[in-house]
């Protein structure tokens, strides 16, 4: 297992409702995935709450946790972060957790040579684009499998081929 156990998902940014629903802002590929879950944590893990509604609100979720029944409970939350554990989310082959990229190496599958680390990953919707910083400030690559050799989570390193867009790291 590479990372972290509980990952930040999401972060509560005021109430809905009456019953002590939160608005939260989601920090997954898919809202849904929040709510598909019956269990989150808070405090990076150490507790855990019930899910026991949801639905999606624009760009983000709304949640009922078991135990915060009351929009003044629910204002005592804003601005946490809420977690999930890995292990309740199934990956695919070539899937990856966001958190897992950040601080991977990029290094060139074919010479071997290290331009950076990854920053950051923006997902555009059509591909996501990884940021890596260099000695010469940011570069932007798409995480696309022409550009994107391969990536290894527990080895920290991200292979990339550069002849794909000349000049890229130069």
């Amino acid at each position: 297992m590479a990372g972290k156990h509980f990952l930040e998902c999401g972060k509560i940014l005021t109430t809905f409702g009456v019953k002590g629903e939160l608005k939260v802002q989601p920090f997954a590929d898919e809202p849904a995935v929040l709510i598909s879950l019956k269990r989150l944590y808070f405090d990076a893990g150490r507790t855990s709450v019930t899910v026991e509604a949801g639905f999606i609100q624009g760009p983000n979720v709304v949640l009922k946790l078991v135990g915060i029944d009351s929009p003044e409970h629910g204002r005592t939350l804003r601005g946490h972060m809420l977690y999930l554990d890995r292990d309740d989310i199934p990956l695919l082959p070539g899937e990856y957790f966001v958190q897992d990229l950040i601080g991977l190496k990029a290094v060139d599958a074919d010479s071997g040579a290290e331009y950076g680390e990854i920053v950051n990953v923006t997902q555009t919707g059509a591909n996501d684009v990884y940021h890596i910083k260099t000695d010469c400030g940011e570069t932007l690559i798409p995480a696309i499998p022409d550009v994107v050799h391969s990536v290894d989570i527990d080895g920290g390193k991200v292979w990339v081929r550069t002849d794909v867009i000349k000049g890229i790291f130069e």
